[in-house]
């Protein structure tokens, strides 16, 4: 009995001194003595299976470990060796540095593997890549020869009551700005962001529900909301909103993203025909914008950095030329809309018809 506690003692001596778990059975294992009467207050020699030995007074009351042979070199290799494993599990800090889309350095992890390929990016003239938003295969040139002209006439009861609703919104609209069209257009584009999600969310959600495709339409609602949104980081360039102007637009973003949201989901035949009339309400605030420009009302500024990029734009471009590109984008999510909610009038579900990706 004696013999089994002083295993113990030392099993348990070993383990709360960190030494490897495989050394401690061995150890144990090991210590198959025989002890006689006359030798208990000598060491015992336990071989540790590792080219070393340890000494051990076994008796029940209690037990002493001494460290004979390499056994000292081999724990405190083991211990620098743990230590050193350790130290090595601390994650790589890389510096990203932000060009001219925000920000100063950034410090990240790259602990997970992820490495910053936007730093690799470059233009066709070699020259660095300044954005993170937005990558050069996303960039588009706009088509200048669609017709800005076009008017769809109200045809039934949902496309009258989605134009008397957006003639009604832009009354306040046209108070509150008057022509003061570089804070109106930036208004515009808080707005003109959301359609676009909530109608690719929802049918995304459609999608994987029902376990069917999309037709496209749920990329070509994103595209549309993500162009939007473009149009708005290239306005905020250009015009520094007040702070009650920013108070405006997170009010006015909570109403109409839970209002179309409702809408959308009762209604999307609705929901795209008020949005193709929004899309005709921009059109018409981008001519005035550009009559402005020409009248000199409104001072022809060099183009964003930005929009150069974006639209792929002259070097020289001018405001002019942003507001010009931005009007054509406009006219073609008019397209867009009127066309996903004539679908919608016909009694078929837009992944019946192919969806116009790529048609900003």
């Amino acid at each position: 009995m004696s013999q089994l506690v002083a295993r113990r003692g030392l099993r348990d001596l070993l383990v709360h001194s960190r030494v490897n778990c495989n050394m401690f059975a061995r150890c144990v294992s090991a210590a198959s003595v025989v002890r006689r009467a006359g030798d208990t207050n000598k060491p015992t020699l336990v071989h540790d299976w590792c080219g070393g030995f340890v000494g051990c007074n076994i008796r029940s009351e209690h037990v002493q470990v001494y460290l004979m042979g390499d056994f000292n070199m081999r724990w405190r290799r083991m211990c620098s060796a743990s230590a050193t494993e350790k130290k090595d599990e601390k994650p790589r800090l890389d510096t990203v540095r932000k060009d001219q889309d925000g920000g100063g350095s950034v410090t990240v992890p790259s602990y997970w593997g992820i490495e910053t390929a936007k730093m690799k990016i470059a233009r066709k003239d070699g020259s660095k890549w300044p954005w993170n938003c937005f990558m050069p295969w996303e960039t588009h040139q706009a088509d200048l020869t669609i017709d800005f002209k076009k008017h769809h006439v109200p045809k039934n009861m949902a496309d009258k009551i989605a134009y008397v609703i957006v003639k009604i919104l832009r009354v306040p609209t046209d108070i509150f700005f008057q022509r003061r069209y570089g804070c109106r257009a930036m208004m515009l584009e808080t707005v003109a962001a959301v359609p676009g999600m909530v109608g690719g969310m929802l049918l995304h959600l459609k999608s994987i529900r029902r376990f069917e495709h999309s037709g496209g339409w749920i990329k070509a609602l994103l595209e549309e909301a993500e162009n939007e949104r473009m149009h708005l980081m290239t306005m905020m360039e250009l015009v520094k909103p007040k702070w009650y102007e920013r108070l405006l637009v997170i009010l006015v973003q909570g109403v109409f993203f839970s209002s179309f949201f409702t809408c959308y989901v009762v209604s999307p035949r609705l929901a795209h025909r008020i949005v193709g009339y929004l899309e005709e309400e921009a059109i018409h605030s981008y001519t005035e914008f550009l009559k402005d420009i020409d009248d000199g009302k409104i001072e022809n500024v060099e183009a964003p950095a930005i929009a150069i990029d974006y639209w792929r734009l002259p070097e020289d471009a001018t405001l002019k030329d942003v507001v010009t590109v931005i009007r054509a984008d406009e006219a073609h999510h008019r397209d867009v809309n009127h066309f996903a909610s004539d679908i919608r009038n016909q009694g078929k579900e837009l992944r019946e018809a192919a969806a116009p990706i790529g048609y900003h």
